[in-house]
């Protein structure tokens, strides 16, 4: 019955603090309730009015009322804190299997008012000084398994000034974010094993005319001060493999995650050597290319198959 209840109590916070990409904090946003040190606080309250009534001392009295209007001001300015702060969640375009992906909070503010913050997320927890309109967070996380991710909460919440109170609300990204495999490591498989490729890759063969999608670690400046055109360096072994096309079905692997990691090593090592390489999956294909355009398609085509 009562972990039923929780777990009632947990999708209903999930539902009513879902963002989608930008939310601005009001009044039913921000939660407000007496923290750690601020039980202990109430304590004293109760014992220096009890005190004044008994002994019927006006300064005791005084003392407790003073202590109570502490408290009030304490909501108030803890409360500020959060309020009216716009923030921004943005996502990356496409993760990667145990390579860490940043989740950026864009907190924005209209005036330039000083705010202690602190994000939690994931088990890691950031304290924030924020004094400028605008202000980027960056929350890694680590995914494990291809798919689709979801993000899970993120508390923002503050203390400010005094730690007797605790302002706090949470984001429930509705954004997920696609996880391509991990991909192959190919150059530590063969990294004792030399190959004709590897021996002629520092043989110069020719050059030839820049196309769009070269990349530009191989151009001939010499020649471009010249004046003599912008041209491309080729060797040997790029002369050899300037176009590839991974296909699933000739992956010599027999699991589908180790065939998906085998074509992510492969894309990973065309675009490193800056060879154009075409994608085809079983209900789905990707036109030969090479850039970072090419390869985040090539990442959610793989992230979704």
């Amino acid at each position: 019955m009562q972990k039923g209840l929780k777990q009632q109590v947990s999708q209903w916070i999930a539902k009513r603090f879902q963002v989608d990409s930008v939310k601005t904090l009001l009044q039913k946003d921000v939660l407000v309730f007496i923290y750690k040190q601020g039980f202990l606080y109430l304590i004293l309250i109760l014992i220096t009015f009890i005190a004044g009534i008994n002994y019927a001392n006006n300064l005791i009295l005084g003392f407790c009322f003073l202590l109570s209007a502490i408290l009030c001001i304490s909501f108030y300015l803890t409360f500020k804190q959060l309020h009216d702060l716009k923030i921004e969640i943005v996502m990356p375009e496409v993760g990667q299997v145990n390579q860490p992906s940043i989740i950026r909070l864009m907190l924005k503010q209209q005036d330039k008012i000083v705010r202690y913050l602190r994000i939690q997320s994931s088990q890691q927890e950031h304290m924030i000084y924020l004094n400028q309109v605008q202000q980027t967070v960056e929350l890694p996380v680590l995914p494990q398994q291809r798919g689709l991710y979801e993000f899970g909460v993120i508390k923002v919440y503050s203390t400010y000034p005094l730690g007797l109170v605790r302002a706090w609300t949470y984001l429930y990204p509705k954004q997920k974010i696609w996880i391509a495999p991990k991909a192959h490591d190919w150059q530590k498989e063969h990294k004792n094993q030399p190959t004709s490729a590897h021996d002629s890759l520092d043989e110069f063969k020719e050059l030839r005319a820049f196309r769009q999608g070269d990349s530009y670690q191989n151009v001939a400046w010499k020649q471009v001060a010249r004046g003599q055109g912008f041209f491309i360096k080729m060797f040997e072994a790029q002369a050899n493999h300037q176009h590839l096309e991974i296909d699933y079905q000739q992956i010599p692997a027999l699991g589908h995650e180790e065939k998906l990691s085998f074509m992510m090593g492969l894309v990973e090592q065309c675009e490193q050597l800056g060879d154009d390489y075409a994608l085809i999956l079983p209900h789905a294909r990707l036109e030969s290319g090479q850039g970072y355009s090419q390869l985040i398609q090539a990442k959610l085509l793989l992230a979704q198959a």
